[in-house]
């Protein structure tokens, strides 16, 4: 046999020739990695060998049909063993990969005589050695393991290299021609061949990836007040209405706050305090009352038949409705009564709430779950189910960090295996370590850390750190939620919330805001980073038609970043983005591309954003581009896709930004196919 195997799993020896630093790959194959259909993945590794004999590395891709595909890794910095290549999955499902490194009888051989025949060296020999190569080509011919379409070509050549009577540089050339060695690079001769892998890649619809949510209460959605009867609730049909709204500013995700019975023991009044007065409607996190729990909607918001024609709207309109699941409860919840071995019992027999000191949740019990793992693994399974079961498609998960990760583990594996379309979001604003393990266990996306990221330094170190973990978290940036409103929110007025859509918007593929985000509610509750009157707490009818109509209203900022983001695949990516310098360090700059063939559209798609931080400044700067990323020459057009203007710009234009008026250049690059 030409080619000889030293293949080898997870945990064997080096290998003939060693294998290492193999990327993507989560924890040393501990957890898959993971992409979305038509993303482009980068596959690398470090592979070497002793001495000078050439080598090569190939890439075998599995399917989740388990069919195989190979393609050649190139080295990207010759002479320090790095080999890399791209894929592009095209079907959710679970793939694999290996990456198999090899000796290249051939390409030592070809060098060895590109060097040694036009000198005179040894050319006999050379020439035989090239015919001794060229016959364990033409026996995998004949063995049925090369096309037989390879033969003619290997046969020339080898009849040129017996053929003595020929000059040396005449007998080697068919063996070293374009044709000859097209083929070799296609089908290489190989020796040694030893194997990294299987490394797991688990492929996920696109949504996973790129989407653009919207965060409202729906009870505030027609919701009104009357000095004879006091508030009345909104419903799900009257927040089916605002979904044409929604729809309007481009965005892909509904989501819902927690739609279920809410408690009336320890109910909190406005603004989080202990004294409820009539008519406060209560946190909608407080779970459960004698009108059912997780699995039930509340009375006041309608029914279920209610809910499917909510989530039939949103589809019409092209929405996916994401829910609320937060697994805890109020002391009302049937499961207080029905299953007390789900709660921790404190040592004077009370049922423990909330805490987190300073702050007190008296509503809330939290969940045990070292008591009756199964019987509470088995009844949360069923009630997401049954929220599958009536079109929900996406759940943000609150809290993730305060339930045991094995939890997390176990169930997302389940759903993965029965309901791989539906996508959870970790609310998880906690440590680094256990935000990352949560994406490792399979949560499909994380909120982060963006919200108190604020100066270009801090977003771009950010921001190589999520593309660094991108292989296992994606990153879901929201300027403010209904639980945070930070001081630079606070302080920076209508600047600061027109900033920071446009970073969450650009920055990274998926991005969401919290209604009222488009009205610039922006006053906090004194000693909180949250807002005051907080609407978690009470009713919040807002006027958008009044303040739209008023030219107050962020609505068309919001519907041009997202036009911008479905119009710009490279938007769509996290990978791709690279990073440019600024004279002033507080302008951010960074630009996505992709070429032709990983757009989509046929051409190259390339933005550039140039913003710039801080909310109550101006910035006239320099700016240096790298070229290269951008994929073009010394002078290029661009277009601002904010405001339709065109500009000449090179290597270092100068920019002139404004936090009043132009905080920021959202750019397209005009490549020289497009003019």
């Amino acid at each position: 046999m030409s080619e000889t195997a030293d293949l080898e799993g997870l945990g064997a020896g080096i290998g003939r020739i060693p294998i290492m630093g193999v990327r993507p790959v989560v924890d040393g194959g501990r957890f898959p990695a993971r992409c979305v259909e038509g993303e482009t993945v980068a596959v690398g590794a470090n592979a070497f060998r002793e001495g000078h004999d050439a080598m090569g590395v190939q890439l075998v891709l599995t399917d989740p049909d388990g069919r195989e595909t190979r393609q050649s890794l190139r080295s990207t910095n010759p002479g320090l063993d790095r080999w890399e290549t791209e894929i592009r999955p095209d079907a959710t499902g679970h793939w694999s990969f290996r990456i198999e490194a090899y000796s290249a009888p051939y390409e030592t051989w070809a060098h060895t005589a590109e060097v040694k025949i036009p000198a005179g060296i040894d050319q006999d020999l050379v020439c035989a050695e090239g015919a001794l190569v060229l016959e364990r080509v033409l026996e995998e011919v004949e063995q049925g393991t090369r096309p037989a379409a390879d033969g003619p070509v290997v046969r020339a050549a080898l009849e040129s290299l017996r053929s003595p009577g020929l000059p040396a540089a005449a007998r080697v050339a068919p063996a070293l021609a374009a044709d000859l060695r097209g083929i070799l690079a296609e089908r290489p001769l190989r020796e040694g061949v030893t194997a990294a892998g299987p490394y797991r890649l688990v492929v996920q619809r696109r949504r996973a990836l790129y989407g653009s949510w919207y965060e409202f209460f729906p009870r505030s959605e027609g919701a009104h007040f009357t000095p004879e009867h006091g508030w009345t609730s909104g419903t799900l049909r009257t927040a089916a209405r605002s979904l044409d709204r929604i729809a309007q500013m481009g965005f892909d995700v509904a989501y819902l706050t927690p739609i279920h019975p809410i408690g009336t023991t320890f109910r909190k009044g406005r603004n989080n305090t202990l004294d409820p007065q009539p008519g406060d409607p209560g946190s909608p996190y407080a779970i459960g009352s004698p009108d059912g729990g997780h699995d039930a909607i509340h009375p006041e918001l309608g029914t279920l038949e209610d809910f499917d024609a909510f989530v039939d709207r949103a589809k019409e309109l092209g929405l996916e409705v994401a829910m609320d699941i937060a697994l805890q409860c109020s002391p009302d919840h049937p499961w207080v009564s029905e299953h007390p071995e789900w709660f921790t019992v404190r040592a004077d027999g009370t049922i423990a709430y909330a805490e987190n000191p300073p702050k007190k949740y008296q509503d809330i019990y939290p969940l045990s779950f070292d008591t009756d793992y199964e019987g509470l693994y088995t009844a949360i399974r069923d009630m997401l189910e049954h929220w599958v079961a009536h079109g929900v498609t996406l759940f943000r998960v609150d809290n993730p960090h305060t339930k045991p990760v094995r939890f997390w583990e176990e169930l997302l594996a389940e759903f993965d295996r029965t309901h791989p379309e539906v996508i959870f979001l970790a609310e998880a604003f906690t440590r680094p370590t256990m935000m990352h393990t949560l994406g490792k266990v399979g949560y499909h996306q994380s909120y982060t850390y963006f919200t108190w990221r604020e100066t270009a330094e801090e977003l771009r170190e950010y921001l190589e750190e999520l593309v660094e973990a991108a292989p296992y978290m994606r990153p879901s940036f929201w300027p403010t939620t209904h639980d945070i409103l930070t001081p630079y929110m606070s302080s920076g007025g209508r600047s600061a919330f027109v900033l920071r859509a446009i970073l969450a918007a650009t920055l990274v593929p998926t991005w969401g805001i919290y209604s009222g985000y488009e009205l610039v509610e922006d006053v906090p509750r004194p000693g909180a980073q949250e807002q005051i009157d907080n609407e978690k707490y009470e009713f919040t009818p807002r006027d958008y038609a009044g303040a739209l109509a008023r030219g107050e209203s962020l609505e068309p900022l919001l519907a041009s970043l997202n036009r911008i983001r479905r119009a710009h695949p490279a938007l769509q990516t996290l990978t791709t983005i690279r990073f440019h310098e600024a004279d002033d360090e507080q302008v951010l700059v960074f630009s996505k591309h992709l070429d032709a063939a990983a757009s989509g559209t046929g051409s190259p798609d390339t933005v550039l954003v140039v913003s710039l931080t801080a909310h109550d400044r101006d910035a006239h700067t320099a700016v240096h581009l790298d070229l290269d990323a951008l994929g073009v020459g010394d002078a290029f057009d661009v277009e601002d896709l904010l405001t339709g203007e065109r500009f000449r710009w090179g290597r270092d234009p100068f920019v002139i930004l404004s936090a009043a008026d132009r905080p920021a250049h959202v750019l397209r690059i005009i490549h020289p196919e497009e003019s």
